[in-house]
């Protein structure tokens, strides 16, 4: 694949992946709108990877209690703040994992991937987005995250499994809901996202294995390595704009993209 290609599917991958923009409506169009081939699942797994390791390292001190909770986890003791952050994570993620095999193994997911499709999720839940931004009061922080809350984000997070929706955009719109601020929101939002890239990425994974080669291989290490820039990037950038921004020049964006899609879609 050109050196050009991949490092424009890096930077859409890693930019997106964390704004509430949707990183698959972007990727999945590229192709459609400028005729590009379509870049395949080695690819997708490589930026995908390059975005997890973002994330990490971005929230490492979250991680690395969450990781210390999995081993207590995993002994069956919820007994520590990480222990609990686990659980809420696993909690989360359980139903878009359950969700995202039921679509791929009757093929829904494939049906989904049009410019039409992406259109008008970009258009609605930009303007959900906006509501809940806007309307629900402000009460709780992070340190305030229950199991109902967490399998209520995960709900909100089965949505993303349609293109166009933003897999952060509908959390952080769920959080909103619920009652977080903006920043503790995101946070939420990001944590939730390690588990949920680490699944699509393994089943991925597993696919891409059975025909890979050395040049699939190369192509896959220079995306997942700009793609890690560019999402640290963008994380840095968010975070700290959230401090002073609502979450309204992303619902513009998704509101005039939305409306350009769907008249390019139906003319």
């Amino acid at each position: 694949m050109p050196f050009t290609h991949l490092l424009i599917l890096a930077l859409i991958q890693g930019i997106t992946e964390f704004l509430p923009i949707s990183s698959s409506g972007h990727l999945i169009l590229l192709p459609k709108l400028v005729g590009i081939p379509d870049q395949g699942q080695a690819i997708d797994v490589a930026v995908h990877v390059g975005t997890l390791l973002a994330v990490i390292i971005y929230f490492w001190s979250d991680v690395r209690i969450a990781a210390a909770g999995t081993l207590r986890l995993l002994i069956g003791k919820v007994d520590t703040p990480g222990a609990f952050l686990a659980l809420c994570l696993a909690v989360a993620t359980i139903p878009v994992v359950l969700a995202g095999l039921a679509l791929k193994l009757t093929g829904l997911d494939e049906m989904l991937r049009s410019v039409a499709v992406i259109g008008w999720t970009m258009l609605i839940f930009g303007i959900v987005l906006y509501w809940a931004d806007q309307k629900d009061p402000v009460d709780k922080t992070a340190s305030d995250w229950t199991l109902r809350d967490a399998f209520v984000m995960g709900l909100w997070q089965v949505i993303a499994l349609i293109p166009g929706t933003s897999r952060s955009g509908i959390t952080i719109t769920g959080a909103r809901h619920l009652g977080y601020d903006r920043t503790d929101a995101a946070k939420l939002s990001m944590l939730m996202s390690i588990p949920t890239i680490a699944a699509s990425g393994l089943l991925l994974g597993v696919e891409v294995l059975q025909t890979a080669d050395a040049q699939a291989a190369r192509d896959g290490a220079i995306a997942a390595i700009f793609a890690f820039f560019a999402a640290l990037l963008a994380l840095v950038l968010m975070m700290r704009l959230l401090r002073s921004v609502s979450f309204t020049p992303y619902v513009i964006y998704r509101v005039i993209l939305g409306i350009a899609l769907l008249v390019y879609a139906y003319s």
